[in-house]
């Protein structure tokens, strides 16, 4: 099977589910985000919400395809684009890093490995892009898909807890960890991606 991870981009933005499309849960702030569904427009505040970030920040997703269909995605950006983080308990997010806002794989592709080459391929990107760190924050009590992801996973790809909570922990990983990924990384590309052109090897900082 073929694999890819493509950059997010307004075109491939259908390609995420219809839930997630039309979620503002992280990209609005709560009164705003209730405004937003209730003038049914939250599709739009989306698109105006990734296009945004990718005008004045640069990829702030990718997409995981299979032999050509979307199987997940993963959403990132600085905290300041991100409104509702404000609004959990264990804010905010630390200012040299990047949040992990959220991520999803189909039930299908789940314990394939997929949502750790998503963190590292997030890692990567972000490491060349001057950042010392991902943050996310978790949910302690996970149950079902939502748009918190749960902290056992986080903890499971390589995050610690930063600041505890029973319900939301803020957790961090340090990207300069990642690079003692590094052959872990391009054995889970070559067995995921397939042929997939690899990108240049990280120097040791």
């Amino acid at each position: 099977m073929g694999r890819r991870l493509v950059p997010l981009t307004l075109d491939n933005l259908p390609d995420l589910p219809q839930r997630c499309r039309t979620c503002v849960f992280w990209e609005l702030d709560p009164v705003s985000g209730e405004a937003a569904v209730k003038a049914g427009t939250p599709d739009l505040e989306k698109e105006a919400w990734i296009s945004a970030v990718l005008l004045d920040w640069g990829s702030c997703g990718r997409v995981v395809y299979v032999d050509d269909v979307p199987v997940g995605y993963v959403l990132y950006a600085p905290p300041a684009y991100v409104p509702r983080s404000t609004a959990f308990p264990t804010s905010p997010v630390s200012p040299d890093a990047v949040q992990l806002i959220t991520a999803w794989i189909t039930p299908g592709h789940q314990g394939q490995g997929l949502g750790r080459v998503m963190v590292q391929t997030v890692a990567k990107d972000l490491l060349r892009r001057g950042f010392k760190a991902i943050e996310a924050f978790g949910d302690a009590r996970w149950k079902e898909p939502a748009c918190v992801l749960p902290a056992d996973h986080l903890l499971a790809v390589g995050f610690k807890t930063v600041r505890p909570h029973p319900a939301y922990p803020r957790l961090r990983l340090e990207l300069r960890t990642t690079l003692s990924w590094k052959e872990d990384v391009e054995l889970a590309l070559d067995r995921l991606l397939g042929a997939v052109q690899k990108e240049p090897a990280l120097r040791p900082l």
